[in-house]
């Protein structure tokens, strides 16, 4: 094992395991000693001591190359791995530790695998960022994790012993604490730092930098109002935000701005790190926009911050939307250096009705909409993330009536708000 993935894997026996399995998080800790009667977490309690189960722990101090490894390591593994093997989500922390998070997969198999699966293991460890764990299933239904580690003066594979225990449910979701400037940006100069980090393996980084504004042009408030107009798809945004540039005479502006349209594709490939700091600074670009047109006329905005960030925070953490970091947290803040707007309006539908127009309008969905129609917790997430962001907070309309109807109700906001 290289000694920069020894030195990320420090404090090994205080560390907490987190397994997504079947839709469940499973929490289980490690300790050196057998202590006598101790209860085994689930789900190893559920397996059969005949099973064969590993670990595989992306340790890569760069956080660029340890992003793109992880999605590569996720494709490696389902072309080598036989039939039968089940293939799960695993990370691991300190609790309370900011950016100790490491994340990588599990895999439980039967015993007739092990030697194909060991094989694999074995150079993966050696050629790459990974730490490697084993588990066994004792007589006395006790498991153990063995934690796989290369001497570098003898040959062949050591392994140090550890006993699989039960483990304290956190305060909050681990990813929580490794969100900051990982998951969501919240300055000009930590976005930018991503994409010029990245900038030797995705040459379209430097086209995106080179279009950007300064910190000041992304500051600087307008002398009109700037309205912005939130929701999931088909709830309506596109209606509304025509009607209200029409009806008030103001400028349309959307978020990602249309000057990034070439490099969407490029960048949605991209492991979420990557992905959503070219979208942060995709805000910044609209704020320059919001300045500059806002100078002539009221501005109204189709998404802004609140869906960058909504979505960023709903896709770091998994589970139930209580596993989001608690109200008030830093990650709801707004960025200090972005331009704050005038009001913020959500609108929100029916799931049912929601889905529905979906089916009406016959566009492609982006993965993201494809999950919230397929999965309702991470529907959900995004929906109380959306209204847990501050600075400004969102204002909720229900979209579930007629455009008319809608359009009225917001006009009523605008003008009872920014006074237009």
């Amino acid at each position: 094992m290289a000694k920069n993935v020894k030195s990320l894997l420090s404090r090994w026996s205080s560390r907490v395991f987190l397994l997504e399995l079947d839709g469940a998080l499973q929490y289980f800790g490690i300790q050196k000693k057998n202590w006598g009667e101790v209860k085994v977490p689930w789900p190893f309690s559920k397996f059969h001591k005949q099973d064969r189960c590993y670990s595989l722990l992306v340790c890569s101090p760069d956080r660029i190359r340890k992003a793109k490894f992880y999605g590569e390591l996720k494709d490696k593994l389902l072309r080598h791995l036989p039939p039968g093997c089940d293939f799960a989500v695993i990370s691991s922390f300190l609790p309370n530790v900011k950016d100790s998070l490491i994340k990588g997969y599990f895999l439980k198999s039967s015993i007739e695998n092990s030697s194909q699966i060991e094989r694999l293991l074995s150079d993966l460890e050696q050629h790459d960022p990974v730490s490697v764990c084993s588990y066994y299933g004792g007589e006395d239904g006790r498991w153990t994790q063995h934690l796989w580690s290369r001497a570098e003066s003898e040959l062949g594979r050591m392994t140090k012993k550890y006993y699989v225990v039960p483990a304290e449910v956190p305060p909050c979701h681990p990813s929580a604490l490794n969100m900051i400037n990982s998951d969501v940006f919240y300055s000009f100069d930590e976005a930018c730092d991503v994409l010029k980090e990245c900038g030797d393996i995705i040459p379209e980084a430097t086209s995106v930098l080179e279009m950007l504004p300064s910190r000041v042009e992304a500051m600087r408030k307008p002398d009109f109002p700037v309205v912005v107009i939130e929701g999931l798809d088909a709830t309506g945004k596109t209606t509304l935000t025509e009607s209200l540039r029409d009806t008030l005479g103001a400028t349309l502006l959307r978020s990602p701005p249309e000057c990034l349209s070439p490099w969407r594709a490029r960048f949605d490939q991209e492991p979420p790190i990557i992905r959503r700091a070219f979208y942060a600074l995709g805000n910044y670009i609209t704020a320059e926009q919001i300045s500059q047109e806002g100078m002539k006329t009221p501005i109204i905005v189709d998404r802004f911050w609140h869906s960058t960030a909504a979505y960023a925070i709903a896709t770091a953490v998994s589970g139930p939307e209580c596993n989001l970091p608690s109200m008030g947290s830093e990650v709801y803040s707004w960025p200090s250096d972005l331009l704050q707007p005038s009001l913020v309006v959500l609108l929100t539908v029916d799931p049912e009705e929601r889905k529905r127009r979906l089916r009406n309008r016959g566009q492609m969905e982006t993965d993201e909409e494809k999950e919230l129609d397929h999965n309702r917790l991470f529907r959900l997430r995004v929906e109380e993330a959306y209204w847990r962001i501050s600075g400004p907070a969102c204002v909720t309309v229900d979209a579930s009536p007629s455009a008319d109807l809608v359009l009225q109700q917001v006009l009523l906001l605008i003008r009872g708000k920014c006074h237009l």
